[in-house]
């Protein structure tokens, strides 16, 4: 018998381990090559791993809930050459292409577990203290949702899986949250401390901000502007024609304004390079976009950004944007961002003081637009006012031009005609 063992692959930026998030394949079934096998969930998104070659699973080697590391095997196939299979293996055994690039499954059925006899998960109470109980990350979101401790939860999924329903129950059933550690200051008879693993993007994002506060000295300017004019032309924008489909919100206009000011101030677009002590001042703006979603903040970005109009970055920032909350946004585009924008505008906040992308110079908090009373050709006036906040790498970029920067943002915002007259 020929076997074939899939080890998981190196999916790019520096990730060393993913999470096994659900399994597309069972023990037996028949696979064909570019077939989808796994779900699995990186410290960046969830990516679809494809099978390497066509054959039958022999062995899975993780339970959904696990975590992988790079080079750790997965899955054990028998290969079809060696079971009688009448397709020919010899051009087809080629390493499969990674992230959603190979050919899709015919069928978009999964097929079905068979059940394993296997040793049955420890009872909550007899678990060794640093085991992780197996569940999938929507599950161990519901847990938190319901304040389930999943750790305590015995599950009743395919080899002792926390399911749903379990939570579901346990919910039901009054599980408590964990227990304070040794030392906890929780009183007696009071309510209980709760603690929550930190994997995957949260994960990532926390070490990426530290790493940025801790080496790039941040400085911040803010700026409040009546964007009024801008909210109107986005109204008439958006009911022409050539809008059709496309939503067109104040970000994509903050992201137009941005790609021209950055044009006259290029020092925003630029990076420190620790290993030359040189700043790195980009060609292009690879425009960075601050999405939060159930699994985190990610920042993908919209590759060469500067030249698109308004109608296109609108496009472009919807399309990002429901790709990133569903967790589908290629490595790809986690990768060469060179400025960012964050809108903190949808949670009601007025401004704040964003920490810098690592790698990056600049990056801009739109607050909310709010009608408040302004001055307006002489007299005061209910105007649509919005908040600016700038954050920058004061390595790279003084206060000067920062702020000269987030002037010409604002100039922009407040008469967007002036994007006619600037080049």
């Amino acid at each position: 018998m020929t076997t074939r063992e899939f080890v998981l692959p190196d999916l790019g930026e520096g990730l060393t381990e993913s999470e096994i998030v659900s399994w597309r394949i069972a023990e037996g079934d028949p696979v064909e090559l570019n077939q989808v096998i796994a779900e699995v969930e990186t410290a960046k998104a969830l990516v679809e791993l494809p099978s390497p070659v066509t054959g039958i699973v022999a062995r899975l080697h993780a339970e959904p809930g696990t975590t992988v590391s790079v080079g750790q095997p997965l899955v054990t196939f028998e290969l079809a050459d060696s079971v009688g299979e009448p397709v020919a293996p010899a051009p087809e055994q080629r390493e499969a292409t990674l992230v959603g690039y190979g050919a899709a499954p015919e069928s978009g059925d999964h097929p079905r577990r068979r059940p394993r006899i296997e040793t049955p998960a420890p009872a909550p109470e007899h678990r060794d203290a640093h085991e992780r109980v197996a569940s999938t990350p929507p599950v161990r979101q519901l847990a938190a949702r319901l304040g389930v401790d999943i750790e305590h939860v015995t599950g009743h999924g395919p080899d002792g899986l926390v399911t749903r329903e379990d939570v579901e129950a346990a919910a039901a059933g009054g599980v408590a949250i964990r227990p304070p550690e040794a030392g906890s200051s929780t009183r007696e008879g009071g309510p209980e401390d709760k603690r929550i693993p930190v994997h995957g993007v949260r994960k990532r994002t926390a070490e990426a901000m530290v790493r940025s506060a801790f080496t790039a000295p941040h400085a911040s300017v803010w700026t409040t502007i009546d964007v009024t004019p801008t909210m109107e032309l986005l109204e008439r924008v958006g009911a022409s024609r050539d809008a059709a489909g496309i939503r067109i919100t104040v970000l994509a206009a903050v992201a137009r304004a941005v790609c021209l000011a950055l044009r006259r101030h290029p020092e925003l677009n630029s990076s420190w390079d620790d290993a030359t002590g040189q700043i790195v001042e980009y060609a292009r703006v690879n425009l960075g976009i601050a999405v939060a979603t159930e699994r985190g903040l990610v920042v993908p970005n919209i590759p060469d950004a500067g030249p698109l109009g308004l109608l296109d970055l609108a496009a472009a920032l919807g399309g990002l944007t429901e790709t990133a909350r569903s967790g589908r946004t290629e490595p790809a585009r986690f990768q060469g961002g060179t400025f960012t924008v964050t809108n903190i505008g949808v949670f009601g906040v007025e401004g704040g003081t964003p920490i810098l992308n690592p790698g990056e110079t600049g990056i801009l908090a739109v607050g909310a637009v709010q009608r408040r009373p302004w001055e307006h050709d002489g007299d005061v006036a209910l105007r649509q006012v919005c908040t600016l906040s700038l954050s920058f790498d004061h390595r790279v970029v003084d206060g000067e031009r920062a702020a000269r920067f987030l002037h010409d943002v604002g100039e922009l915002l407040a008469d967007p005609a002036l994007a006619f007259a600037r080049n």
